[in-house]
């Protein structure tokens, strides 16, 4: 009996052991995939501050900007659309030129032009001019002007789009902040939220609001 009971306690500190080896493994996991995660963060802000001062074009017919060159092809489209901002201030474009990715047969649509303009300020009043017009046309054509994201940052704006919704639908004021912050105006004061768990986290001390976006979280 004293033999049994001294393999028992071996067996149990033993498995002490491992328990705490356990811990110790999923510890460092954790550290791990946060490293991951602030380092894929950190790639994402870097990408989308390169990227800041962009315009991205899409829906443009390919060969277009062949003749004239994408510069040009933008300052048509600047006025035939907000004639007013040319006479209100010197835009200045760095760069302009179709996005490198290549076409894919399965899907025909045109590469996007991205528009690096010289001043962030240039870039903000022509997307603000963009958002007030009905519609942007090149040569009578619907058009759009998009701001230029990573493509985890576009994810992540898209990730609000039911949200928005249903916060526009109770004229709660929703905006999408730069990059892929969602805001609204409740109880008189501006809510900004970086992701879905810090709203879900804030909706659970406003039993209305947790009602209205039911499903969505």
């Amino acid at each position: 009996l004293e033999g049994l009971n001294s393999r028992v306690e071996e067996e149990e500190e033993r498995i002490s052991e491992l328990d705490e080896r356990l811990e110790e493994i999923t510890q460092a996991e954790q550290k791990r995939e946060k490293r991951i995660r602030q380092n894929e963060n950190s790639v994402r802000e870097l990408w989308d501050n390169i990227k800041h001062a962009n315009i991205r074009i899409i829906g443009v017919p390919e060969g277009e900007e062949r003749d004239k060159g994408a510069e040009n092809l933008f300052e048509e489209i600047i006025d035939e659309n907000f004639p007013n901002l040319r006479k209100e201030t010197d835009i200045q474009v760095q760069e302009a030129q179709r996005a490198p990715n290549k076409r894919s047969p399965k899907r025909p649509t045109p590469r996007h032009i991205i528009i690096k303009m010289s001043k962030i300020k240039d870039k903000e009043r022509i997307l603000k001019a963009a958002r007030e017009r009905p519609q942007v046309t090149y040569k009578g054509k619907p058009i759009r002007l998009s701001a230029d994201f990573s493509a985890e940052t576009l994810q992540a704006r898209r990730e609000w789009h039911d949200i928005f919704k249903v916060l526009k639908g109770k004229n709660l004021q929703p905006r999408i902040l730069y990059p892929s912050r969602l805001s609204f105006r409740m109880e008189g004061e501006i809510k900004s939220f970086p992701d879905k768990q810090k709203l879900k986290e804030f909706i659970t001390k406003k039993p209305v609001l947790q009602e209205m976006l039911k499903g969505l979280i």
